[in-house]
């Protein structure tokens, strides 16, 4: 079809991203920041958030609970914390809805305002634009974006496939991104190299979840180029092109949704992958 040879798939061939201004509307962006809300407000604090520790051993097995919760979020909704917000009794140090870091994994499964958005026609419709035949949603993440910097990745280093290149992000912003409040940093065309990093789930026994093999090149700062976006803006990103958020230094916060998406024809979705499809949730199509 002549799709393949439209200006803007040309240009997400070539630099790994695109970015499309004023996607979702602000009204769409209002009821995901209104969903978070009382998401927020009905949380319960995870058990291993809220125990004190006295001896090495407890220490283990709260690092094993954080890890099993970590490791099991695939299906469901779960909130993960920024460090330093919690006592050790669970309780907030700072207000709850600032200690989020963010929640996932399947929002885009069991959450009706955040389903109907990662299945919303125009995803549908510029999901058979790029081409994509058998497209499944693997995972979703409501990033709050209170400080941390995230460093330079590449998305296939935790969602591997054989072969690469068949993942696809779409990162969408629910407030205005801009320098000042973290907004996303991209190596344009470094998606063409393959991963040099991959996490993969650790043997049973051992003491941590997750390892990585192989490492991470130090990236020429250089070659980063800033992606500020308007709210309602979405950037779709290639599994391998390499991309880092900065610290956000401004007072205002940075929301945003993203949902990970594979091509699942003739594709194999790794087994040593954190994320595992469930008997509960077999990754879902995305055409409905």
């Amino acid at each position: 079809s002549g799709e393949e040879h439209s200006p803007l798939l040309f240009q997400f061939h070539k630099d790994g991203f695109l970015v499309l201004e004023q996607f979702f509307s602000a009204e769409e962006c209002a009821s995901m920041r209104r969903q978070i809300q009382s998401i927020v407000e009905e949380m319960e604090v995870p058990p291993h958030c809220r125990t004190a520790f006295s001896t090495r051993e407890e220490e283990q097995l709260r690092e094993q609970g954080s890890s099993d919760y970590f490791l099991t979020s695939g299906d469901k909704i779960r909130f993960f914390f920024e460090k330093g917000v919690l006592d050790e009794k669970g309780n907030f140090l700072i207000p709850k809805e600032k200690s989020v870091s963010k929640i996932g994994h399947a929002l885009h499964a069991y959450d009706p305002v955040f389903k109907q958005i990662t299945h919303s026609p125009k995803v549908q419709e510029l999901g058979r634009k790029l081409g994509l035949e058998r497209p499944v949603v693997v995972q979703s993440m409501y990033i709050f974006k209170s400080l941390l910097a995230v460093t330079p990745h590449q998305d296939a280093t935790f969602l591997h496939t054989e072969p690469l290149g068949r993942i696809l992000g779409f990162w969408i912003a629910l407030e205005d991104a801009t320098q000042e409040n973290g907004c996303l940093w991209f190596i344009p065309g470094s998606h063409t190299n393959g991963i040099s990093r991959r996490m993969v789930r650790a043997a049973s026994g051992a003491s941590t979840c997750v390892e990585f093999v192989g490492s991470e090149p130090a990236y020429d700062d250089k070659q980063f180029i800033p992606l500020p976006i308007n709210k309602g803006g979405l950037i779709l990103i290639h599994g391998e092109v390499v991309h880092k958020s900065e610290l956000n230094s401004s007072e205002s916060s940075r929301h945003a949704f993203t949902f990970h998406v594979m091509e699942a024809k003739g594709t194999t979705w790794s087994k040593e992958n954190w994320l595992q499809p469930t008997p509960e949730l077999p990754f879902p199509s995305l055409y409905t």
